[in-house]
């Protein structure tokens, strides 16, 4: 069963829509023991790191979480889903986050246009099951303020250039984290995201 971890996120939804567009069975849940006992979770997000991690917090979510990819548990992070994995947050004046990918999350640079909105490129670093049939440099969607930069380059999967090089993937063991919307990024999107549900081993309803 996949797990789509409900804290009020607001593309919760529309990632649920996604995946039951594609043909799985799902549960958005709120229930830290239905996520403990899962077989993929999924982790979206938008909004403020202070108020994804405060959530989970209060949900007592973060040791599932962490304790789903620590065992190796299949492991999707979506836009803030993927920052909240690193160590800490610059937004909000300093952000503890999961800590389970050693780096920073960074306000993107002075003088562009923030958020960073729209489609962009994501070049791949990595040959990784999740890009099957994606063409290299294949236009994603983005919405995001900060970005991750994670202490062990060879992590980042994808990468984006927007004023600056970012990290727009990060993959480890059974887990991969996206910085742009899969839910939103049409069909390149829809083919990522069932390419991860088909690696994950989760079944069809």
């Amino acid at each position: 069963m996949i797990a789509i971890v409900d804290y009020g996120a607001g593309n919760l939804r529309s990632v649920a829509r996604a995946v039951g567009r594609l043909g799985y069975a799902h549960e958005v849940t709120a229930d830290p023991g239905v996520v403990r006992k899962a077989g993929t979770v999924v982790l979206p997000g938008v909004g403020a790191a202070g108020d994804l991690m405060r959530s989970l917090q209060e949900l007592k979510m973060v040791g599932p979480v962490r304790a789903a990819i620590e065992e190796g548990k299949p492991f999707l992070g979506i836009c803030l889903g993927l920052q909240v994995l690193l160590s800490l947050s610059e937004e909000g004046g300093g952000q503890q986050c999961l800590d389970l990918i050693p780096g920073v999350v960074r306000r993107l640079p002075d003088g562009l246009k923030v958020p960073h909105m729209g489609w962009n490129q994501v070049r791949q670093r990595l040959v990784h099951p999740v890009f099957e049939d994606i063409p290299d440099r294949a236009d994603f969607y983005f919405v995001h303020s900060y970005y991750a930069d994670p202490t062990d380059w060879t992590l980042a999967a994808g990468e984006t250039e927007y004023g600056v090089t970012f990290c727009s993937m990060l993959a480890r063991d059974r887990m991969v984290a996206t910085q742009f919307h899969t839910e939103k990024s049409g069909e390149m999107g829809l083919r990522l995201l069932e390419n991860f549900l088909r690696w994950s081993g989760a079944e069809k309803a």
